[in-house]
């Protein structure tokens, strides 16, 4: 299968790996739904810095945010926006990355960057600190966060992959309106309350209504029927595992929920793993919860898991189709540990390094 990797870094800027001090930090894209989160997760987290510089696009510029009780106006990005800063988190979408990111590397900064433009790209470490911290190191200025649907697929699949070697995903995912960003719960919205009145409910966001509905298409038709969403998940998790031999299957489809990416996991491992050994790997594991009581009634649920960063995992069982392979059910809340919570995290883990 073919990936998009794009000319290494070093083509057309440099970065200095002896600038390690990350103390002024900005953050481009702080008006959006993960940039907001981004923002509660600093002070949640208590992200160190000493200045905090807010970046947006024009028609931001001279509002206010509240950033743990301090005021911070937003300033125009612009290439002498990243004078003097240090540490840059970014949520914009893939052109706006492409620009500006190697201004902030020029300027000396390092970037940690949730678009999609750089993730395939060889000099640029794709991270999730639960799964792969070590890769971080390799960085030549900009560090990508996976895309959301891939990260907590990974970090679930991290702990079985370290002890029996995973060889096939097979993934069905379905994930909520807001993965398309705060136009996609709006038509979530409105097209709930046109069924309902009965008038004809038009889509702008995705491709269908999507009140009362599913839709088997996330991005474009990119290869043998593929989506872009789906082959994301394909070379995304062959990178941060480190693994180009695991063979991924992916189904995306959006759903009519708001906050929370829930996924069907299939998967076949070298050694079997027995349905106990598996939920002990998968309580063992950094940013993985387990609720798994079907009597009872209890597995992850969108409306459980919002606003929480873990990974949660449940309905765990024995493949009985396959002689080595585990059945799960495994749901995030996409705007934080699928996108905002994971990029703090991975700041958190470019400080502790430095």
């Amino acid at each position: 299968m073919p990936t998009r990797c794009l000319q290494p870094l070093g083509h057309f800027f440099s970065f200095n790996p002896h600038k390690i001090v990350y103390e002024n930090i900005a953050l481009v894209g702080a008006t959006g739904a993960v940039g907001r989160i981004v923002l509660e997760q600093i002070v949640q987290r208590k992200l160190p810095y000493q200045t905090l510089k807010l970046l947006a696009s024009e028609r931001s510029v001279g509002k206010v945010v509240n950033v743990g009780g301090a005021t911070v106006p937003i300033e125009l990005l612009e290439p002498g926006a990243f004078d003097g800063v240090d540490l840059v988190i970014a949520s914009t979408p893939d052109e706006i990355s492409k620009e500006f990111a190697p201004w902030a590397v020029d300027a000396g900064a390092v970037v940690v960057d949730e678009s999609g433009y750089w993730r395939m790209d060889p000099s640029v470490p794709l991270i999730i600190p639960e799964v792969n911290p070590e890769a971080v190191s390799n960085h030549q200025g900009i560090v990508a966060s996976p895309n959301c649907s891939t990260t907590q697929m990974v970090v679930a699949l991290a702990p079985l992959h370290r002890a029996a070697r995973v060889k096939r995903v097979v993934v069905s995912t379905y994930q909520a309106t807001s993965g398309a960003g705060t136009a996609g719960n709006e038509e979530l919205f409105k097209s709930v309350k046109e069924t309902l009145s009965g008038e004809t409910a038009e889509p702008a966001t995705f491709q269908h209504p999507i009140g009362f509905n599913l839709i088997p298409q996330i991005g474009s038709n990119k290869f043998e029927g593929y989506t872009s969403e789906e082959m994301k998940m394909v070379y995304e998790t062959r990178k941060i595992m480190g693994d180009e031999n695991i063979d991924v299957c992916p189904t995306c489809v959006r759903v009519p929920v708001t906050i929370g990416h829930s996924e069907s996991i299939l998967v076949e491992t070298e050694r079997p793993l027995s349905v106990s050994e598996a939920r002990d790997l998968f309580s063992a594991a950094d940013g993985v919860t387990v609720v798994d009581d079907l009597e009872n009634l209890k597995y992850p649920m969108p409306r459980d898991c919002e606003g929480k960063d873990d990974v949660f995992v449940g309905r765990i069982r024995k493949d009985i189709s396959s002689e080595n392979g585990l059945a799960f059910w495994c749901v995030s809340d996409n705007l934080r540990k699928g996108a905002a919570t994971n990029a703090v995290q991975i700041a958190e883990l470019l400080q502790k390094t430095s």
